[in-house]
């Protein structure tokens, strides 16, 4: 669920007697702190519309999914700056740790993409790979879209200094949102393997690996009613 800062206290004034007033300083204990990651990533259950696959497509009420949700499917998030990638020490740690060797970048939209139209289509195409997929927005905003544990849609949408992790293995798509335009950093342990495998592929050794450790454990889905 996308949370809500708030103050240390409110000040309320209010009439003692018609006559007076008095301030009562109420003290806000216990208080979610926003998730950083919740600035540069959100995510929401989709609707079932076939409308263009650019817009939100959130369902009505409105479904969030908090990001430690998307970590039990597998799908890591960070916050970055994405104005200093090039000398980021923590970009760099992660990398180093795992093991994120191979780093290039692409372009998505339709002055920079060659063949664009065949290319977004073929995004969109529900597909798993047998590596993980990471994807660093230093630019514009994306929607990555994944199957939780009962095969409904989550919508991810990805802005700048956002950068999350796809396991081997689930099935997703991707989009542009809107704005029509991102720039992502694509990182790869070792020489990049892009290979797409559409749905159906479950006999592949990653997809059976991703359900023991994902899907078959377990955990329910949980998502939060925005009107709750």
């Amino acid at each position: 669920m996308v949370s809500s800062s708030v103050e240390d206290f409110y000040v309320h004034c209010f009439p003692i007697d018609g006559l007076f007033s008095q301030l009562v300083v109420v003290a806000v204990a216990n208080c979610d702190a926003l998730d950083p990651r919740e600035e540069v990533i959100q995510a929401w259950y989709m609707d079932d519309s076939n409308e263009d696959q650019r817009l939100p497509h959130h369902r009505d009420p409105k479904e969030f999914v908090s990001l430690d949700r998307l970590d039990e499917l597998g799908v890591l998030s960070w916050r970055l700056d994405a104005d200093k990638y090039e000398t980021d020490e923590v970009l760099k740690k992660i990398r180093e740790e795992r093991g994120y060797s191979y780093m290039d970048f692409c372009e998505v939209c339709p002055e920079k993409l060659p063949n664009y139209e065949e290319k977004i289509k073929n995004f969109f195409e529900e597909h798993l790979h047998t590596d993980e997929e990471i994807r660093y927005c230093v630019a514009g905003s994306g929607y990555f879209d994944v199957r939780d544990k009962s095969d409904g849609w989550i919508r991810v949408w990805v802005k700048k200094g956002g950068m999350i992790v796809l396991p081997a293995g689930i099935y997703h798509r991707f989009t542009l949102d809107a704005d029509n335009y991102i720039k992502a950093m694509r990182l790869f342990v070792g020489d990049p393997v892009w290979t797409p495998f559409n749905r159906p592929h479950d006999d592949l050794p990653a997809r059976k690996e991703y359900l023991e450790a994902f899907v078959n454990n377990g955990v329910p889905n949980v998502a939060v009613d925005a009107t709750a």
